[in-house]
């Protein structure tokens, strides 16, 4: 059994509510429910691998608006005691995610999570600086739990928006066409 997982409902409403060989579950947005929402469930039960899907913003601005496996994450919102952005005080600075699919190498990139919904040119510059490509809310938490629980992870995020001004008015447009771009991904790489 694998478990799919999104921050928010809305990021399934592709998917129907059943899909075969995969349990379910929603957990909220941000670091810190990603975080609890996934420890409970692997807790609860060993999973063969975790599919987590959801919506991100492109900070580079030649990435396409398609679906990408990540291959890796890393944090935008924290400093050391140095000040040095992107490196925490007692978390590794990068976690990497192992479950990027054959072929999909290619389209595998990197990701600034962090606890605020990236809308400014300012703060993609600098979190540009850090290698990531794209950015979102929970990846960094779900690697990171993850590891803790030797479970495999894949995560599959869709462009959603830009992540410059308006970023959230164009994350609300675009959130059902992306679910069905990552619906579509689940279907030919998982046969549901």
């Amino acid at each position: 059994m694998r478990l799919l997982v999104a921050a928010l409902d809305a990021e399934l409403v592709a998917f129907p509510d059943d899909l075969p060989g995969f349990d379910r579950l929603v957990t909220g947005p941000g670091k810190l429910q990603a975080a609890y929402a996934l420890t409970r469930a692997l807790d609860a039960a060993a999973y063969e691998e975790i599919v987590v899907v959801g919506t991100a913003g492109a900070i580079d601005p030649d990435l396409p608006p398609e679906v990408y496996d990540v291959g890796a994450a890393v944090q935008h919102d924290v400093t050391d005691i140095d000040g040095v952005v992107g490196q925490h005080v007692s978390l590794p600075a990068r976690v990497e995610a192992g479950g990027v699919r054959a072929g999909a190498d290619t389209r595998a990139v990197t990701i600034a999570t962090g606890d605020h919904f990236v809308d400014d040119a300012t703060a993609v510059a600098t979190i540009r600086t850090l290698g990531a490509r794209l950015v979102d809310m929970e990846t960094y938490a779900y690697i990171w739990v993850a590891e803790r629980f030797d479970t495999p992870i894949r995560v599959l995020k869709a462009v959603s928006d830009r992540a410059q001004d308006d970023a959230i008015t164009d994350w609300r447009a675009a959130v059902a066409a992306c679910s069905a771009q990552l619906r579509e991904t689940v279907r030919a790489d998982y046969g549901v």
